[in-house]
């Protein structure tokens, strides 16, 4: 039993019910599909390999990968504690007619809080700010898309996404200076541009 019961919010049930008149089975496999992009498996087994890579063929990038394969494990790690801390039924164990309409059953039935693939698409987000505008603004929209999967599916309510996501960023900015101290040592101050 968590130590914090949440309750949805009226503009949660509200998004859910609308969600659940008006899915079919097609959309509910399309988002099941897409959902796996945001999966805590999918992404450390990419982000081991994609820190592998780096270490054997671009060791002056060895500080991203460093971060990127951090956060990645931290954002791993974090929901399971908060969902033994946290107690919400998932949207989907809540309607008759989604189920009718397609909408899958998604992960233990009391772990709504927060979006565990949500807070991984926050951190990739805010990580989005170490690369050039258009590769930034193309991961933010990949990542608030694939978020957005799990509110379709009715595995969480939009308040859990939106935690999910902002909790992901946070952890992000705050593995920063630990993380990327020696990438900011090499590299001289950039004028004009944002993280």
């Amino acid at each position: 039993m968590a130590l914090v019961t949440v309750k949805p919010t009226r503009i949660d049930t509200a998004i859910a019910n609308e969600i659940a008149n008006h899915t079919n089975a097609g959309l509910e496999r399309a988002a099941q599909t897409l959902t796996w992009g945001a999966d805590e498996h999918v992404l450390l087994a990419l982000a081991a390999t994609g820190w592998l890579y780096i270490q054997l063929r671009q060791p002056r990038r060895g500080p991203i990968a460093n971060h990127l394969l951090a956060v990645t494990l931290a954002t791993a790690v974090l929901p399971h504690v908060l969902k033994s801390v946290f107690d919400q039924t998932r949207p989907d164990r809540l309607t008759v007619r989604g189920h009718q309409r397609g909408v899958p059953y998604s992960g233990r039935s009391h772990d709504a809080f927060p979006s565990g693939h949500a807070v991984h698409m926050g951190a990739l987000a805010s990580a989005a700010g170490l690369l050039p505008p258009a590769r930034r603004r193309l991961a933010r929209a990949i990542a608030v898309a694939l978020s957005l999967t799990r509110v379709a599916l009715l595995a969480h309510w939009a308040s859990d996404v939106v935690a999910g996501f902002t909790l992901g960023v946070v952890i992000e900015r705050l593995l920063r200076p630990f993380t990327l101290e020696r990438l900011r040592r090499q590299r001289p101050p950039v004028s004009g541009g944002r993280p």
